[in-house]
């Protein structure tokens, strides 16, 4: 715990585990027992059955289910003294006073004895500090988990668990999700090259989001930043589509790329200005959200507050530079193959 607590990016780690609670060891004198008579099983199933509890049976009367439990009465189990009142039965019928077959010793052991994989384990729980991810907090406990002593083992639970086995999916679903976008937008553009040009505008959303988050120590890149910049593919993709879409109409038609890409530039510039503030005005009460899972919230807001304003501000400068570069390149290709 000592180390765990040391480490920079860990913000409390506690446990609730406690190896100090006072306690009571009997042991059984088995070569006694056996001298007398008497079987040891039968010792620790009285112990059993009057200091704890065993089910009998049940049973049916006046239209009711009752169950049978044997357990001594609280008078006769609420000191260790009352062992002297116990008896067990030898093998030829005589009562044997169980406290001449055990010896008793106060001693200080856990209240209770976890288990985990059925390996007996001690749960630590704890929280990143302020301006670290989960997944630093990770990696300082497996850091700190390399000073156990030898035969000691350690494994990740709940939440930890989970993060763990998801790896770097986010990963391949942010590559998932924009090979889905490229085949949309191939289907409607009916081509392999503009989609690029649309596209090429998500790594710029991606940049605001990251610097975003950079700048606010307070949140960090988690899953609901990486739900920020997988909605970001649409919403950056949007303003880019607003200025293609238009243009290729017109370079289809004949018109010379450069001039329909300043055509629609100029024509487009209105919407993509509208719907981009009102979208980011939308996020304003994510951004300054409070209370319960406020957190949450705010990182979403920040992380696809920054992206559209990259994605406004400096996307629609870059995208027509693109789209005329990208068409050219596929109309010179068209040409050498002709």
């Amino acid at each position: 715990m000592q180390t765990v607590n040391a480490q920079p990016a860990i913000g409390r780690a506690y446990t609730f585990f406690n190896a100090r609670t006072p306690s009571y060891q009997v042991d059984v004198d088995k070569e006694l027992a056996k001298k007398m008579g008497v079987n040891v099983a039968e010792v620790y199933t009285t112990l059993s059955n009057f200091l704890g509890s065993s089910y009998v049976n049940d049973f049916n009367v006046y239209g009711r289910n009752f169950r049978v439990m044997t357990q001594a009465e609280y008078n006769y189990r609420g000191s260790i003294d009352n062992l002297k009142d116990y008896y067990v039965r030898n093998s030829l019928g005589s009562m044997v006073p169980l406290n001449m077959l055990v010896t008793t010793k106060l001693i200080e052991a856990p209240a209770v004895v976890s288990h985990y994989n059925i390996y007996r384990s001690v749960e630590i729980n704890g929280s990143p500090k302020d301006g670290f991810s989960s997944g630093e907090a990770i990696e300082a406990l497996k850091e700190a988990a390399k000073t156990l002593p030898a035969g000691y083992g350690y494994e990740f639970s709940g939440m930890s668990r989970e993060e763990i086995a998801a790896g770097d999916q986010q990963t391949t679903i942010f590559a998932i999700s924009i090979v889905f976008v490229f085949l949309f937008l191939a289907a409607l553009y009916e081509s392999w090259s503009v989609p690029f040009s649309v596209l090429l505008a998500v790594p710029i959303g991606a940049f605001g989001s990251i610097l975003a988050l950079t700048l606010l120590p307070k949140l960090s890149n988690n899953v609901y930043a990486q739900i920020g910049l997988i909605t970001l593919i649409g919403l950056a993709a949007k303003n880019a589509i607003l200025i293609v879409e238009f243009a290729k109409e017109r370079v289809d038609k004949g018109m010379d790329v450069v001039q329909a890409t300043l055509q629609s530039v100029r024509l487009r510039l209105r919407p993509i200005i509208m719907t981009s503030l009102a979208f980011i005005l939308g996020v304003v009460p994510l951004m300054i959200a409070t209370g319960a899972a406020s957190v949450s919230r705010r990182t979403i807001g920040w992380t696809v507050f920054g992206g559209m304003l990259a994605a406004t501000s400096l996307a629609i400068f870059i995208v027509p530079v693109l789209y005329v570069l990208i068409t050219k390149m596929a109309y010179r290709k068209k040409a050498k193959t002709a």
